[in-house]
């Protein structure tokens, strides 16, 4: 089956408050999260970009140009930078996410394709994003809260490649 070409954006853009320093430089299997989004993205992609808030971190980002801290601030940005028109969205504390769910939420993307538990990680075309501009403008923040507006692929992936981490206890559990 031939894939789509893709997008792939990692999303730093979280304060990470719970977690007690930068989400995107703890390291799981001896690389940091970012290296291993970046590395992720990059088997199915054939762009990667990643968006976040412009000084926060010690790597290059694409800044989100928003005051909001929201994943919607960071899907806009991505859509508006992005060469293809599906573009991929792995936030950066989902460590288990693998190409091949990259490349099955590419392929399904209509507006979007999501699991079913979420919004993220999730693909999203650029046929959404002036619903996601005015979300973004308007409110509400929340991407799930866009799917009425939108063709939503919901996928059933398996929940254990879905984990993400929030806290230091989290990490320990997912090295273990």
């Amino acid at each position: 089956m031939a894939h789509r070409a893709l997008t792939g954006v990692v999303l730093v853009g979280g304060a990470s408050t719970r977690f007690g320093s930068p989400k995107a430089l703890a390291r799981v299997d001896g690389e940091t999260f970012v290296d291993r989004a970046r590395r992720i993205l990059g088997e199915a992609c054939n762009e990667v970009l990643v968006i976040g808030k412009a000084g926060e971190l010690p790597f290059e980002v694409v800044d989100d140009a928003s005051e909001v801290r929201a994943p919607i601030a960071g899907v806009v940005a991505g859509l508006r930078r992005a060469a293809n028109e599906v573009a991929v969205f792995l936030p950066v504390d989902c460590p288990r996410v693998t190409a091949d769910v990259v490349r099955m939420l590419g392929d399904a993307c209509r507006d979007a394709a999501v699991p079913r538990t979420g919004p993220l990680p999730g693909a999203w075309a650029k046929s959404a994003l002036p619903v996601l501009e005015r979300r973004l403008a308007q409110g509400p923040l929340a991407l799930y809260r866009a799917y009425e507006e939108l063709d939503v692929a919901e996928l059933d992936l398996d929940p254990s490649l879905l984990v993400d981490v929030d806290t230091p206890h989290d990490l320990e559990r997912l090295d273990r």
